[in-house]
């Protein structure tokens, strides 16, 4: 036996699945087959500190580009909802080799450049076929991403709805003082259908845009590049320096559905579990839970079940939340999206918080106080698009 727990994928999960599993004991291969951690990134470029909350790790500023105040909503016609909440724009390389090197340091054994071919399960152990030759371990945590074929290969249909992975791409893109303002935004509507198009502000001359759609195929250039023109038009711009593209996929309303087996689990993106603080969360709990199965040598399915569970608690209600709110945007039409934010333009905001289930009900109450026609253009959730 090579170690306790093979690790696919130095994803925000796979770094916390393979972090905490250590900790607790287990002896813990990473293997990733990237020649360099974190290079070429993943586009998800930003986050909110809410989200970091959740893993309950603090941001910090070796990979911080720049701090942010809060997001503008900005509908088809131009009306806006500010939001405040504090965030960062973070260089992505930067934040994998920060955790990377933190586990490292907890003695994690990670291996960069090393592609996972295929997984066989030997009696009650597991081999590992790989570029860098074959390793045994009793349990494997599966967390290579959104493009992930592991999981499938092994028969787990690990989302309920794969056809609504948000594919998506970003530029980094340079401009006198573009970087400067303190607040994302987000532009919803029928020009990036089921999710939207950003503007990222990442400190001096520097920011990203980017385009997001959901069942529109994984190739959003199109979108990308409508966005480019109309954001130029926006911002005053005649040109833009381009610096670099990025693509990929957000599972963001996919719903995670079979992620565990007998001696196998999956993590992140490859579950369906979106946003890199809570692709970390889970990240953790697969890590813990991996370890106590490993430490009780019993890694069959109803003991690891005990992720899912806890993973159950603490995120169900949001993703489906999310899902629902999601399905209802891409199904409305863009007056009817104008018509619903005009609800919240120029409104102080501050009063929502709490849990995702509170914050929508203190939404909705707002809504039936403030234009109780407004409810009903959520109804588009029931069309059949």
């Amino acid at each position: 036996m090579d170690t306790d727990i093979i690790v696919i994928g130095a994803s925000p999960a796979g770094l916390m699945a393979a972090r905490n599993a250590c900790e607790k004991g287990s002896s813990v291969l990473l293997l990733e087959k990237k020649e360099e951690i974190g290079y070429p990134p993943h586009p998800a470029n930003s986050f909110f500190k809410g989200m970091l909350d959740k893993c309950g790790e603090k941001a910090d500023p070796s990979y911080v580009v720049h701090y942010l105040k809060g997001m503008k909503i900005i509908s088809p016609s131009g009306r806006i909802v500010e939001v405040e909440a504090p965030g960062y724009a973070i260089d992505k390389t930067a934040f994998d080799r920060f955790y990377a090197k933190k586990i490292e340091r907890t003695g994690v054994d990670l291996r960069e450049g090393v592609k996972v071919q295929t997984i066989h399960r030997e009696g009650e152990n597991f081999t590992v076929n790989t570029s860098a030759g074959a390793f045994k371990s009793k349990l494997v945590i599966i967390s290579d991403g959104i493009n992930s074929k592991m999981a499938s290969l092994l028969g787990l249909k690990t989302m309920k709805h794969p056809e609504d992975i948000a594919w998506g791409i970003e530029l980094d893109i340079r401009s006198a003082g573009l970087g400067k303002p303190k607040m994302f935004e987000y532009y919803v509507g029928n020009h990036a259908p089921g999710w939207k198009t950003t503007y990222a502000p990442r400190g001096g001359d520097n920011a990203a845009i980017g385009a997001y759609v959901r069942r529109c195929g994984t190739d959003a250039g199109p979108y990308l590049n409508a966005w480019v023109e109309n954001f130029k038009k926006l911002k005053g711009l005649e040109e833009l320096e381009i610096v670099r593209k990025l693509s990929g996929g957000d599972p963001i309303v996919t719903i995670p559905e079979d992620y565990i087996n007998d001696g196998i689990m999956v993590a992140g993106g490859a579950a369906g579990q979106s946003g890199i603080g809570y692709a970390m969360r889970a990240g953790q709990i697969c890590g813990d839970v991996a370890a106590d199965a490993v430490k009780k040598r019993d890694v069959s399915k109803s003991v690891l079940q005990e992720y899912q569970r806890i993973w159950e608690k603490e995120f169900k209600a949001e993703h489906y939340l999310g899902r629902i709110g999601l399905e209802t945007l891409r199904k409305m039409t863009d007056r009817e999206i104008d018509e619903m934010v005009k609800v919240f333009e120029k409104e102080d905001l501050s009063f929502i918080h709490g849990s995702s289930v509170e914050q929508a009900m203190q939404v909705f109450a707002f809504m039936l106080k403030k234009k109780p026609s407004a409810i009903l253009k959520c109804r588009a959730f029931l069309r059949n698009l």
